[in-house]
């Protein structure tokens, strides 16, 4: 396993990981600059020193306000900054009430989200090392990273790999967890495993299809939601270096 494909231990994280190491053309992602991950409700001092560690200066918060009341960040004490971005219009859980599978909650993402993920990519500009999350960060983390990294330039393959470890990344206890309590609610929904434990590349791969063939390319979406020339210029500068 490289380094690029090691999960990064930090104590009461959940999927938490460096993208640096992506090929990129001639070019690669930078280490220490971009990070994901689940939900950092979880984390202890331990945790919060290796995050200090790592000079984290920024974590943007992809979770809706009930979420962020429900499970809060463990992050006393760190000289950073939390930036609310939440992705979903209304609430996570009316995935799991409209029965959505997960290409067509992306579809949903794609077409109410883009300020959002363009808000994202102006955070990592702006101010990084940085980290952004949601839940389980798997969709809206999954989602939003997989299209600021294709449109700096990251190799389709390396997008796509990068979202489909998510998958493996989720402790089975979570799974289990998570699954037990949304079936309380939604017993009737049929997706429920898959929108809380999967991440197959298959459907990373067909969202970033459908964004070809809708806009172009990642970095045409992102310009259709408001990101200038200049700052995905920027975006890549910050992101990227040669390999």
């Amino acid at each position: 396993m490289t380094d690029t494909e090691t999960p990064l231990e930090i104590s009461g994280s959940i999927n938490f990981r460096d993208v640096g190491g992506l090929p990129a053309g001639v070019s690669m992602t930078r280490h220490g600059v971009l990070y994901r991950s689940g939900t950092l409700t979880g984390v202890d001092e331990r945790g919060r020193e290796r995050l200090r560690a790592l000079g984290i200066r920024q974590v943007i918060d992809l979770r809706d306000d009930s979420e962020v009341t429900h499970e809060p960040s463990r992050l006393d004490g760190l000289d950073l900054t939390i930036t609310r971005v939440p992705l979903f219009v209304g609430s996570a859980a009316s995935f799991f009430q409209d029965d959505l599978d997960l290409t067509a909650m992306y579809r949903v993402l794609l077409d109410t989200a883009g300020d959002a993920i363009v808000t994202v990519v102006r955070g990592l500009i702006a101010d990084s090392p940085a980290i952004v999350h949601c839940s389980a960060g798997k969709d809206r983390t999954g989602v939003s990273v997989a299209l600021t990294l294709a449109a700096a330039g990251v190799d389709r393959e390396a997008v796509v790999a990068d979202y489909a470890r998510t998958q493996s990344l989720l402790p089975e206890e979570r799974n289990a967890r998570i699954v037990a309590a949304i079936q309380q609610y939604h017993p009737t929904s049929r997706n429920i495993v898959e929108l809380a434990t999967m991440s197959p590349a298959p459907v990373m791969t067909g969202l970033l299809d459908e964004v070809d063939e809708r806009f172009g390319s990642p970095a045409d979406y992102l310009a259709a939601q408001g990101l200038r020339d200049d700052e995905l210029t920027e975006l890549r500068q910050v992101l990227l270096h040669e390999g």
